[in-house]
């Protein structure tokens, strides 16, 4: 294991310090299993799944229009207000 600090509210180790007596673990547990939640709920993407992603998506949509490759600087000002 990796020793590490981290800083709290007051309130934050209060609750975890119950909840921990509680479940009778550690402070130390509950981090450990807050940080594993959250490490499965947003996997970082990988490279070669968001190239596919892109990929997938390229050729799917029409603007109409005939010279975006020339003018994709104006358009994007254009849509995102600049």
């Amino acid at each position: 294991m990796v020793r590490t600090q981290i800083q709290l509210t007051e309130s934050q180790a209060r609750e975890l310090k119950r909840l921990a007596a509680a479940r009778g673990v550690s402070m130390a547990e509950l981090i450990r299993q807050g940080v594993d939640a959250v490490l499965r709920s947003k996997p970082f993407p990988n490279a070669e799944d968001q190239r596919n992603k892109a990929l997938a998506l390229a050729g799917k949509f029409r603007s109409g229009k005939s010279d975006i490759s020339k003018r994709h600087d104006d358009y994007l000002a254009a849509d995102f207000g600049g």
